[in-house]
């Protein structure tokens, strides 16, 4: 890995070019590498089994390793289990752990990775992923008080051993123990200071970062951990990560030397950018989709959303084309289902069953569907939607709420901060809602199970379709890889015609990056650990 310094020592003002604003970076301790990072939005929480963002993920992957790990391509490489392997019949595994201290100097055990599953599952807990690791024997009893917490298929062999039995076999396991529900979490800590365990100067970690400063609307500031095992591959001593709600602005503050990376790029913006800052823009496919919710409980403040017919009306409408390919111009695809393509272990959905009509005879239908469900000119329908303040979403809704009015219908657009609109759409505080997921592993049912009716917070929509979730509980338990596919592509067709959400286009990752930087690797899943990066020299 190549080692060497990048500003270091810089003063808090660098003055720029002469008329433009002055360059304010951080000091940077003499003889150090840093790094700043434009990261989108406030964490609302650094514990990691609380948490829901991606931006909250880039800085928690930082702190903690789970049983394996992203490698700088994005693959799945070990992470604190060497090695692993599983029974024949796929339901039981068993990894073993590397020797690893947390930095507080006490050391890793399968105890805690014990402690730490159960700590999701744990009502108590209120972990919004729970749902996430359903697939481990006794989850969904433990998680829902009809089981004790000891009931969890997972178990310390030894103090180097962890097992998990699952409730049917899921090769992908190794590449769903990266994500950072399942990070272990240090539980002499956690038990001896409780809620406060995550608060800086308290938090313990066993990644190559430890947590040093948290200042509420500023920023977060990451250090190197000199107990991680392989401390001394890793190159940046510290990071300073920045809410970057405004795209153009965080741009901006790239091309001074304020940022070394921002994590988003305003789409329409890319070619543009690619002109301006040569060797910045980086694009990549991405196993993620943007999609609208429509809230369907009984005490929706729009009935009419618990009425298909509306909800088909409202999704064929859209002109997904002009979004993806006239607005955006980001290289998004328009999607007429949830499950991007190339995602692994599946056969594609021919989406609903309007998917291949010309946009007319699409906003015809939903003309006469609306008429059907008693909306039209003189009994209008009329509804909020309310969405993410990043910078896509701010340039399509307004497209959507065109889009509804060439068929009669009214909506007006409310925008807040992402973090507060996910906060909103879990509780179910919102009539129709922007959203987007990113898969946490490459499997259509990282996309899929969201539409179960157990799944909780995050079927945003309360879907609840008893023959969805039996064709959902098939692919669970079919061995045959063929026969699964079939299975999740009827379930993905069936949710589909049934409209609980609107799929809109898939996404690309963007980000900036300046050139300087290394070890970056344009990706499918986005990741970027810090690790992995350091600085050319002469920067």
């Amino acid at each position: 890995m190549i080692r060497n310094l990048f500003l270091a020592g810089v003063g808090l003002l660098t003055l720029a070019a002469c008329g433009e604003q002055p360059v304010s970076r951080p000091p940077c301790p003499q003889g150090k590498v840093c790094l700043t990072i434009g990261n989108t939005s406030e964490p609302a929480t650094l514990d990691p089994h609380k948490s829901t963002g991606t931006w909250e993920d880039r800085i928690q992957s930082d702190l903690f390793v789970g049983l394996t790990q992203s490698a700088a391509d994005g693959s799945t490489i070990p992470g604190m289990a060497e090695r692993w392997e599983v029974t024949p019949d796929g339901l039981t595994w068993t990894f073993h752990l590397r020797d690893a201290v947390w930095s507080d100097g006490v050391p890793v055990t399968a105890e805690d990775f014990v402690y730490s599953l159960r700590r999701v599952l744990d009502p108590d807990t209120a972990s919004e992923y729970a749902s996430l690791i359903f697939l481990i024997k006794n989850a969904e009893a433990v998680n829902g008080g009809k089981a004790p917490l000891e009931a969890l298929g997972v178990r310390a062999v030894d103090r180097k051993t962890v097992e998990i039995t699952l409730n049917h076999p899921a090769a992908y396991l190794p590449e769903l123990t990266r994500h950072h529900v399942l990070y272990p979490v240090p539980k002499h800590v956690v038990e001896k200071l409780g809620e406060k365990w995550v608060q800086p100067g308290n938090l313990v970690s066993n990644g190559p970062y430890v947590l040093k400063a948290w200042r509420l609307g500023d920023s977060v500031i990451t250090e190197k951990n000199p107990r991680f095992w392989d401390a001394k591959d890793v190159c940046v001593d510290q990071v300073h990560w920045y809410p970057t709600t405004d795209a153009i602005s965080a741009e901006r503050r790239v091309q001074r030397g304020e940022l070394d990376i921002n994590t988003d790029i305003s789409s329409n913006r890319i070619a543009r950018l690619r002109q301006t800052m040569p060797g910045y823009v980086h694009t990549n496919t991405y196993l993620g989709v943007t999609y609208l919710a429509f809230n369907t409980r009984p005490n929706s403040k729009v009935p009419a959303f618990k009425d298909v017919r509306v909800r088909q009306a409202l999704t064929m409408a859209i002109d997904r084309d002009f979004i993806a390919k006239g607005l955006l111009r980001g290289g998004q695809l328009p999607a007429n289902t949830k499950v991007p393509p190339g995602v692994a272990n599946y056969k594609p959905s021919p989406g609903p069953y309007w998917a291949s009509w010309p946009l007319a005879k699409r906003q015809q239908k939903a003309r006469e569907l609306l008429a059907a469900a008693g909306y039209g000119p003189n009994n209008p329908l009329k509804f909020e939607l309310k969405h993410r303040n990043s910078a896509d979403p701010m340039q399509f809704t307004p497209a959507l709420q065109s889009d509804w009015k060439e068929i009669g219908v009214q909506v007006t657009l409310a925008q807040q901060e992402g973090q507060i609109s996910y906060a909103d759409y879990r509780v179910r505080n919102f009539q129709a809602a922007d959203a987007a997921w990113i898969a946490d592993y490459n499997d259509p049912t990282s996309f899929l199970d969201m539409e179960k009716s157990n799944y909780g917070p995050q079927n945003y929509g309360d879907y609840n379709n008893p023959a969805y979730d039996a064709l959902m509980a098939k692919a669970g338990n079919e061995p045959d890889a063929g026969k699964r596919a079939d299975y999740l592509r009827d379930a993905e067709t069936m949710m589909l015609n049934d409209a609980p959400i609107a799929p809109i286009y898939f996404y690309i990752n963007k980000n900036l990056v300046n050139p300087r930087i290394t070890g970056w690797v344009d990706n499918i899943v986005d990741h970027h650990r810090t690790r992995w990066l350091c600085v050319k020299s002469g920067g």
